[in-house]
């Protein structure tokens, strides 16, 4: 069984369609190519890092874009010599684009390339708003004693 059924769920709760949607994407991209590979860090309680192989890729030839929740590295193929002859090219220098969902509150924070690999730093930031919040509870005044009624 490759898909699941969602239909139960929508018929007793509502706004979940994103989850089905992240599903369908989820499939996909394991039936991508993958090309190139990449690492996904956890490097604190709310940080992680992504990690790209791009041997042979400049700062120029790469994009990275942060959209909604979705994340996307593309890679346009760098500029070759066209009089070179390889007699094994093992290599890759083809043009990519890698998507990624992210969860809510995650930011890109910084991206930097070091020796062919590409670092994209990211950090999940909850706003204060929708942070849980203790709320003190206030004694209640005491209520004056009546000690008799007069008649009037």
């Amino acid at each position: 069984m490759n898909a699941l059924d969602f239909s139960p769920l929508f018929r007793a709760a509502i706004g979940f369609d994103r989850l089905a949607r992240l599903m369908d994407t989820a499939r996909a991209a394991a039936e991508a190519s993958s090309y190139p590979p990449y690492n996904i860090e956890k490097t604190g309680e709310d940080s992680y890092v992504l990690t790209m192989a791009v041997a042979g890729f400049g700062p120029d030839d790469i994009e990275i874009t942060a959209q909604e929740n979705v994340l996307t590295i593309s890679g346009k193929a760098p500029q070759g010599d066209e009089n070179r002859r390889f007699l094994h090219r093992g290599i890759a220098g083809r043009a990519f684009e890698r998507r990624f969902v992210l969860a809510d509150h995650i930011e890109v924070v910084g991206a930097e390339m070091q020796n062919g690999l590409l670092h994209v730093a990211l950090e999940r930031r909850v706003p204060d708003a929708l942070k849980p919040r203790r709320i003190p509870i206030a004694a209640a005044a005491p209520k004056p004693k009546v000690i008799e009624a007069e008649a009037a």
